[in-house]
């Protein structure tokens, strides 16, 4: 998320301008509900905000239920549902029920230390008590009012690793932050130009490796991140971890062999290669004979993407991402 669209950046604006405001979070949801727990609204004095907690439908009921939090300095866990006559009042006609605790924030320094993790690319947490207010953050160590058992703090720390959060222990509230998914593209093709925007605007952080700098600095992959090396080089400058998505998309051997297995040596979550099965049959045969196991070349999704009938280079950009995407939450479950 950008600075523009991100509202505990806006947040940090409006306290370091010495402006009342408040933080509402969606803490707990039933059903069909339009954004998911951990999804913030920040809301200041003048009624303005940024963020949603609803995709629209409860907004306006959020941010007065802010601003007389900010009035009377306390905090509210309010409920909104079709069980609820406000339901129908404020438009969660989705059929779902959202649960979202709003707090007046104070300090900057809360807001500031969450920020400078974030920058960091850190994961953390942040715990709540919705019946107190409380809270404190939990990192290598764990800061501010709210004490935690050492059971929560594990608990804590096991959500953090799942990137998972939720009320744990009745009234606390894990806000998990997590830095953003990466997606590593192999090779600056035709797929390439609509596959690496659609991931930058899905919310991954973006790199395509290609030596050839003519083709990175092409078309729409002008702005994405480029790594102008060969594939072994490149792969060590990523250096992935379980938050990366690897696509080879040359199924040119030289090019996506080292990085399959540079892959395959690291913990991202999804590894594809484009390619007819044909080509990723002869692919595994020369993975296997590098050493690879049958076990190790199962994590490749090849041919890559979802099997949509995808013909044009964006419809298989778009089964790529779906597949990506899927693979992430399945691995958050």
């Amino acid at each position: 998320m950008n600075a523009a669209t991100d509202p505990l950046h806006h947040l940090g604006q409006w306290l370091a301008d010495g402006k009342k405001a408040a933080l509402a979070t969606v803490v707990a949801t039933w059903g069909s509900s339009p954004r998911p727990v951990g999804s913030h609204m920040a809301v200041r004095e003048s009624g303005d905000f940024a963020g949603s907690v609803s995709g629209g439908c409860i907004e306006g009921a959020v941010v007065e239920a802010a601003l007389a939090c900010m009035k009377s300095g306390n905090s509210q866990l309010l409920e909104y549902g079709v069980s609820n006559e406000a339901a129908w009042e404020v438009g969660l006609a989705c059929g779902g029920r959202v649960q979202v605790f709003v707090a007046p924030v104070n300090k900057s320094e809360a807001i500031q230390k969450i920020e400078a993790l974030r920058a960091k690319k850190l994961c953390f947490a942040t715990v709540t008590n919705t019946a107190s207010g409380e809270h404190c953050l939990v990192e290598d160590t764990t800061y501010g009012a709210l004490a935690l058992s050492e059971d929560q703090i594990a608990e804590v720390h096991r959500r953090i690793v799942a990137d998972q959060s939720g009320t744990i222990a009745g009234d606390l509230f894990v806000r998990v932050y997590s830095p953003p998914a990466r997606m590593i593209i192999v090779g600056a093709v035709h797929i390439a130009q609509a596959l690496a925007p659609m991931a930058k605007l899905a919310g991954f952080d973006v790199a395509v490796i290609d030596p050839r700098e003519a083709f990175v600095r092409s078309g729409e992959l002008a702005n994405i991140h480029a790594i102008i090396e060969w594939p072994d080089d490149g792969m060590k400058i990523v250096a992935p971890d379980a938050r990366t998505a690897i696509v080879t998309l040359t199924h040119d051997p030289k090019l996506d062999d080292p990085a399959l297995a540079a892959a395959l040596r690291s913990e991202a979550f999804y590894i594809g290669a484009l390619g007819s099965k044909k080509t990723h049959a002869k692919r595994l045969e020369r993975l296997l004979a590098l050493g690879f196991t049958p076990t190790d070349i199962a994590r490749i999704h090849g041919p890559v993407g979802l099997d949509i009938n995808a013909l044009t280079p964006a419809e298989i950009a778009v089964s790529i991402m779906a597949q990506v995407i899927e693979k992430l939450r399945a691995e958050a479950e």
